[in-house]
């Protein structure tokens, strides 16, 4: 049975003076922000996501999609629902270590991301992009990975502004097989 809804703030006795602010619990963050799952060191042996993630099921793994030299793979910690991340199998750090199938590969699976995330939900837009080491951002620096982040007209509002909080209304895993079944076969 669904508890009765109220705009009422609740008051809950024993923990401090009630403020009027309404707060989202989101204890599943807690795993990102104390670094779960991140490799203790730079190399394909020391625990890089990345490099376990296509021994998976593509289920069990979040693939969308596998190619000879690329995977496309969701965003654990997704920015919007959708957000994917296209990585190459070998494990480099820097896209300069690309070689020339391998940059033709993340390139044309990129494409396909964009045009299966139009399809399966409609984006209005992306963001397209790579955080180059760990001072540029990248929380896993050590191999590679090109965000694609789907976006609507109007998708920013008060919670990520204000609330640092994202709302999202799909679980992964029917967001991987949403994208997977909208993913362009050659």
């Amino acid at each position: 049975m669904l508890a009765r809804m109220t705009s009422e703030p609740e008051q809950q006795i024993g923990v401090g003076t009630p403020d009027a602010f309404q707060r989202l619990w989101t204890p599943h963050r807690m795993a990102y922000i104390q670094g779960e799952n991140k490799p203790t060191g730079p190399g394909a042996g020391d625990g890089c996501p990345f490099c376990s993630i296509p021994e998976k099921s593509d289920e069990d793994g979040l693939i969308l999609a596998r190619g000879r030299h690329v995977y496309a793979v969701l965003n654990l910690y997704p920015y919007n629902g959708g957000h994917l991340m296209v990585v190459p199998f070998r494990h480099v750090a820097d896209y300069t270590e690309l070689d020339a199938d391998e940059t033709v590969e993340l390139a044309e699976f990129t494409k396909a991301a964009m045009v299966a995330l139009r399809t399966a939900s409609g984006a209005h837009g992306f963001n397209i992009g790579m955080n180059q080491g760990a001072t540029a951002g990248a929380g896993i620096a050590a191999h590679l990975h090109q965000h694609v982040v789907p976006r609507w007209g109007g998708d920013t509002n008060f919670m990520p502004v204000v609330g640092h909080t994202k709302v999202l209304p799909q679980l992964l895993a029917d967001t991987r097989r949403m994208i997977a079944d909208a993913w362009p076969r050659p």
